[in-house]
């Protein structure tokens, strides 16, 4: 509810008063009879018009309290938007392979990269995206949605180990491509993420970045991973899972030549900071036209408390005159 005139309101400061004036005239007393003795009226049975004896001070000043707020004219606020807007399809294509369980990252490069990817989704609103994982397959998590909340849970389930591990560049691309082909939208984005280096699929990646060109896809491609040697997961002679160094090796100069190919740009994230700002600057390159055109209507309300306080100054009126009638 949204008044009007709210310094009206300031004149309700004006019941304390009225209060209290009430309250020491109640103490007063001030007979309208005066007689030699009241013992005998005191042990006089209470009824119903001595409690209440103080309504109708009661109703005026609800009354009064009435008039005050509708003097302030309260309005029902009717906001009516229209949004139109020239989203982005977006496919974020993950690589899920064994190596990105490497601790370079914390907790891991999986994680961060999932952590990452779905804080960008957030800030993505209006655009439909969609999520694609790959390792020595491909497969689409999700189709390109604008439901933000189905699309963070099911990036929270993508994993590695779900598929044939490997790292098939060229089929996470094509993947993302397919589910962009039928895309009406006037600006189409893959935002392609791995660590390693293509070594299984039946597509190159360099095919797929044809393809993608030749649609009007944009391709950012990502890197990730320290420089030098990384923690990477191996399974020792007793099964368990243990970490050793490895060289970290990533085929930069084909995600280099993929981006360039299609529009985009290549980026090396070393650890999850340089990731977020990677994915904060994709955000920042590939922003998303939204207009709202906003209609508010205002609908009084004053007449409802208006004939709220006249009903109650009537109750008063009535119950003064016909019940707690007084003799004057």
């Amino acid at each position: 509810m949204h008044f009007a005139s709210p310094y009206y309101l300031w004149l309700s400061v004006l019941l304390a008063p009225m209060i209290g004036y009430y309250v020491w005239r109640t103490l007063q007393g001030g007979a309208a009879i005066r007689i030699s003795s009241i013992d005998g009226v005191s042990r006089a049975p209470r009824t119903v018009r001595y409690y209440l004896r103080h309504l109708p001070f009661v109703l005026r000043a609800a009354a009064f309290l009435l008039l005050v707020v509708a003097l302030a004219r309260p309005q029902d606020v009717e906001r009516l938007e229209h949004t139109s807007s020239e989203g982005i399809d977006i496919m974020l294509s993950i690589d899920v392979s064994g190596s990105m369980l490497a601790r370079d990252f914390k907790p891991d490069r999986i994680t961060a990269a999932k952590e990452v990817a779905g804080s960008f989704i957030a800030d993505r609103y209006g655009d439909r995206i969609g999520l694609v994982a790959f390792a020595g397959e491909a497969f689409t998590q999700s189709p390109l949605t604008t439901d933000q909340s189905t699309l963070q849970t099911l990036l929270s389930r993508i994993r590695s180990g779900l598929i044939e591990d490997g790292t098939a560049i060229g089929n996470g691309l094509a993947t993302a491509i397919n589910r962009l082909r039928e895309s009406d939208a006037k600006s189409k984005v893959i935002i392609l993420l791995t660590d390693g280096v293509n070594n299984r699929g039946e597509i190159a990646p360099m095919t797929a970045a044809e393809i993608a060109a030749a649609q009007g896809i944009r391709v950012y491609t990502i890197g990730v991973g320290t420089e030098g040697t990384a923690p990477y997961p191996a399974i020792d002679m007793f099964g368990q899972m243990t970490f050793v160094p490895q060289k970290v090796e990533i085929d930069e100069k084909t995600l280099a030549a993929i981006a360039e190919r299609t529009g985009g740009r290549y980026f090396r994230a070393t650890d999850k900071e340089k990731l977020k700002a990677i994915y904060d600057e994709i955000n920042r390159m590939e922003k998303s036209r939204v207009e709202i055109a906003e209609h508010v209507a205002y609908h009084e309300l004053y007449l409802g408390w208006l004939l709220g306080a006249l009903v109650l100054l009537a109750a008063e009126f009535l119950l003064s005159t016909l019940v707690l009638k007084r003799i004057p």
